[in-house]
């Protein structure tokens, strides 16, 4: 069977080839009418678009980079939905790589992607990204860069970001009108800006209701359900245990819950606990987790339009979107009765 090609279409019309292409385009300078005599005519023709062709022509490789810390949090799967809807719909391949939590992996994952031409990167960084000199160079180049929920704030970059401090504050008021006297915020690394602002958050809260930040601290702790488990454990050899943990994300909660749990520790009569991105764990294990819930198809949705949008029209001031969510309230940190 021929292949059909646009001079076929214009031959077929009796139209110039330039017209023909600019209706496959959809370039203003083209009557309405005639645009759609044309993609009619092409659909009954069995014309299909040479994408090669697309992409030589336009000087673009039609795909988008995206690189991702790891896969084990829902959080980047749900995220990547919401990227891909959107790409795909306006005519983009999506490659995704994940870091695994490690800078040496970032920093590979997003040379491939540049190397191979993509035509705008998404970027959510891992724990161990210091080092932002790459970034840097990239946007210097007036490359088309959106960074999302791990951030680094020295980068002049356009981000889409949760608004950490505020739900941060409201799940430490929670546990604080719950009657939890004695609070620690297990936080993640200094340097994302998620954790400073989950970190500033549980201090405001702790401020506003004039509680000892001496005993309501912060604890260093990590993102891992491991790193929870450890830290928890060693507070517990140590007897230092507070009444409530506010943590910085789910799996370090469910690591603090287990290390509770194998230690026969009442949750939340002895211990209350507070986790953050609401993974679907939250609500399965027992008691179920107070968590925040972030919209993770909207940040994704946002991410990618906020790069369709640089692509588009280059790059101009750095914009940075921040989203709502919600308190879920389940039985981790419902006391039954408030002392």
């Amino acid at each position: 069977m021929k292949h059909v090609t646009i001079k076929d279409v214009a031959k077929r019309l009796n139209v110039s080839v330039s017209s023909v292409s600019r209706a496959f385009n959809d370039k203003y300078d083209i009557k309405k009418e005639t645009k759609e005599l044309i993609l009619r005519t092409a659909k009954e023709m069995g014309y299909h678009p040479n994408p090669i062709a697309r992409k030589l022509m336009q000087q673009k490789s039609y795909n988008i980079g995206v690189v991702v810390p790891e896969f084990i949090n829902e959080f980047f799967s749900e995220t990547i939905i919401g990227i891909q809807d959107v790409l795909i719909s306006k005519g983009y391949q999506v490659l995704i790589m994940q870091s695994n939590e490690h800078y040496e992996n970032e920093l590979m994952n997003v040379k491939t992607l540049s190397d191979n031409m993509v035509d705008g990167l998404i970027v959510s960084l891992s724990r161990e990204t210091h080092n932002t000199e790459f970034y840097l160079k990239l946007l210097a180049e007036g490359y088309p860069i959106i960074f999302f929920n791990r951030i680094n704030d020295s980068l002049p970059a356009s981000k889409v970001i949760f608004n950490d401090f505020k739900w941060s504050f409201f799940a430490t008021e929670h546990l604080i009108k719950q009657g939890f006297k004695k609070i620690y915020h297990l936080s993640g690394q200094n340097h994302l800006s998620l954790a400073k602002n989950r970190m500033k958050g549980f201090q405001k809260a702790i401020e506003k209701y004039d509680m000892s930040p001496e005993e309501n601290r912060v604890i260093e702790t990590g993102l891992l359900m491991d790193e929870g488990d450890k830290i928890t454990q060693e507070l517990i050899d140590n007897q230092d245990l507070p009444e409530a943990f506010s943590c910085v994300n789910d799996p370090v909660a469910l690591g603090a819950m287990r290390a509770l749990k194998r230690n026969k520790i009442k949750i939340p009569e002895e211990v209350g606990v507070v986790g953050f991105t609401e993974t679907r764990l939250a609500d399965l294990v027992d008691p179920s987790l107070t968590s925040v819930k972030q919209p993770t198809y909207e940040i994704g949705k946002t991410t990618a339009e906020l790069l369709l949008k640089q692509i588009n029209n280059g790059f101009k001031t750095p914009e940075t979107v921040s989203l709502d969510g919600q308190l879920n309230i389940r039985a981790s940190s419902v006391r039954k009765t408030i002392a």
